[in-house]
């Protein structure tokens, strides 16, 4: 039954795509929920035949690679770590093409996106069902090609267009490192006797694997990692990801919260025992979260695009689940990730909402309250940003508590305050962003403000069912001594390794001050948006005039996008040109168009020995005899 998880999306797109060439948007609107919900449904009823069988499932739909020395079949796996993963995806997934529907209900494509979503679905879901290296990575450019064509999936619009490249781009830099490093990977297995690329086998030998070659290992997993930097969004590649708003607004609750992105992390999380193997990878790996946690919560802090606060948040927030990774708390990571999925999805899905009554604006300046107009939306958003911000009881906080904690633990001091301190920067502009859309007086354009209502209940719906898990999806991983505890890591412990140091445990008062830190932290960020945009408002643009220098720095994103196109765009355009103009256009063209001047130039001449004239003809021929004799009786 596994292979129908992800065939049942990729039968709905194939319909939907039928709908759009017939032109039956109402049909594909139905379809495609129908197709995701089936899914979760089949998915459901494999998890629990698999606890029930008490071993992992496998699928193996045939044979697709036979040559020697890789036999490799097109199988999926599900247990305890893909189960979590094929759960968000299904569930959450359903409520964004719910929400879809209402979104997209006047858009004269919508069965063309319809089509692109249920794909999306389906290569996600390959991804994380994939048995081996090889079939995970069908999904892993699956989810890269839907992701080029829905975030520019308003085409026409050249920035739409230029956005969708970008990622797309983005992306294959990443994706090349890992092919290199899964063939790196397997040479070095068949080498050691063992030429496989299912999980079961790679992570079986990654202990002789080390023994025998540690920097081959190591040199492994960065490369693997640079591949998570372009599919999660981290430094140096996270540049894709705020351009990814050109797209519907579902599509970036769909690739922010449960699809695309998260994909980096579950690969590393699926190979945790390769990853504890070296410790040099693992410095990096935390190391590369934790800056671009910090990094990308200073950005969201000025950003005045709702989306575009929210798809930094993004960044910042896989940064968490990268640094926990890192620190090797693998199950923390997973965890961190499903209670993403729900805030994250419901955030986005909150600002399509807002959108959809305010006629596509997004700047939160041009908003404020709106709260008044559209209950149901700012509740759930104020939900969502409690979650997000890491208030207690919210799914957030048990979460990213958890990590924080974990890096304490393990002696990762450094990265644990820099964790910190991006905590109560996204506490800080999360609510930012609410204060300024919802609950600061109007400052809504007076046509506009006199259509404002709330999103009927096909957007509405999907919002409170995220908004309850929101709250209560952080419960199954309570602090360890806390009613049932940390239900969540001793789910994953059969599919998860477990790194060196990562099993320290603190102290019970230890755990409650690091716990009130982070309490304090976030509620003090809280009262300081409070105080910065509700209470004493100008003091905001105080603080901007004061700070000039680093609200430009903040505000133009530290010019990374700049950076990079003049030390490698700006130079590849440059040398692509030479190689069009020279080597192509006057080397290789002049040479096969010279050729050819020359060849017609020596035919115009011969063609003129052709005259005619037969006594040319004779006396040509009497000038060949005189020298013919000439040369024979020299």
């Amino acid at each position: 039954m596994l292979r129908w998880i992800p065939l049942l999306p990729l039968l709905g797109s194939a319909a939907c795509i039928a709908c759009s060439v017939a032109g039956l948007r109402s049909a594909a609107r139905t379809i495609a929920p129908l197709a995701v919900l089936a899914a979760a449904a089949v998915a459901v009823s494999s998890v629990l035949s698999m606890l029930s069988a008490g071993a992992p499932l496998i699928d193996d739909v045939y044979t697709w690679i036979q040559v020697a020395p890789l036999s490799l079949d097109a199988a999926f796996r599900l247990d305890h770590l893909s189960s979590v993963l094929v759960l968000i995806i299904t569930g959450v997934g359903f409520l964004i093409h719910v929400y879809s529907v209402g979104y997209m209900h006047d858009d004269e494509d919508e069965a063309r996106y319809f089509a692109y979503l249920n794909l999306f679905t389906a290569s996600m879901l390959i991804l994380v069902l994939g048995d081996s290296l090889p079939v995970l990575f069908i999904g892993w450019e699956g989810v890269g090609l839907c992701s080029y064509l829905l975030i520019g999936f308003w085409y026409r619009d050249l920035a739409n267009a230029d956005a969708g490249q970008k990622a797309f781009i983005a992306n294959r830099v990443g994706d090349a490192a890992f092919l290199i490093g899964t063939f790196l990977l397997f040479w070095n297995l068949v080498d050691l006797g063992a030429p496989s690329l299912r999980f079961t086998d790679i992570n079986a030998t990654a202990g002789a694997l080390h023994h025998v070659a540690p920097g081959v290992v190591t040199a492994v997993c960065l490369l693997l990692l640079i591949g998570a930097t372009g599919k999660s969004a981290q430094i140096p590649l996270y540049v894709w990801l705020p351009d990814a708003m050109a797209g519907p607004t579902p599509v970036s609750a769909l690739i922010h919260a449960a699809t695309m992105v998260t994909a980096g992390v579950y690969m590393m999380c699926r190979l945790s025992p390769l990853y504890v193997h070296s410790e040099t990878a693992m410095a990096v790996v935390a190391t590369i979260g934790a800056a671009t946690a910090l990094f990308a919560a200073t950005i969201a802090v000025v950003q005045r695009d709702l989306k575009k606060i929210l798809a930094y948040s993004t960044v910042s927030q896989l940064g968490y689940m990268v640094l926990a990774v890192g620190v090797g708390a693998f199950s923390a990571a997973i965890f961190h990730l499903m209670t993403h999925a729900f805030f994250k999805a419901l955030l986005f899905l909150g600002a399509g909402s807002v959108m959809h009554a305010m006629h596509g604006e997004l700047d939160v300046y041009k908003m404020g309250g709106l709260r008044r107009h559209m209950p149901i939306t700012a509740a759930t958003f104020l939900v969502g940003a409690l979650a997000i911000a890491g208030v207690p009881i919210f799914a957030g906080f048990f979460s990213k508590d958890l990590i924080l904690e974990s890096a304490f633990a393990g002696g990762h001091y450094v990265v644990w305050l820099v964790g910190l301190c991006a905590a109560a920067l996204t506490a800080f502009y999360v609510f930012r962003a609410y204060f300024l859309t919802f609950e600061r007086e109007s400052r809504v354009e007076p046509e506009r403000e006199a259509h404002l209502h709330e999103s009927p209940a096909s957007m509405t719906g999907p919002l409170v069912v995220l908004a309850i898990l929101s709250l209560v999806g952080g419960w199954v991983g309570l602090p360890h001594g806390v009613l049932w505890g940390n239900q969540l890591a001793h789910y994953l412990e059969p599919s998860l390794a477990v790194a060196h140091g990562a099993d320290h445990h603190l102290s019970g008062i230890a755990i409650l001050m690091l716990t009130l830190l982070a309490i304090a932290i976030a509620l003090g960020s809280i009262a300081f948006a409070y105080h910065m945009y509700i209470r004493s408002y100008g003091s905001a643009d105080r603080i901007q005039e004061r700070f000039a220098g680093l609200y430009q720095l903040l505000w133009n994103k530290y010019w990374v996008d700049e950076i990079y196109e003049a030390l490698i765009l700006n130079p590849y355009m440059a040398l692509s040109g030479f190689f069009w103009k020279v080597v192509d256009a006057r080397g290789v063209d002049g040479i096969a168009n010279g050729l050819g001047t020359l060849t017609a130039a020596i035919g115009d001449q011969l063609r003129r020995l052709q005259t005619g004239n037969v006594q040319s003809y004779a006396l040509v021929m009497l000038a060949g005899a005189a020298c013919l004799m000439l040369v024979l009786f020299h």
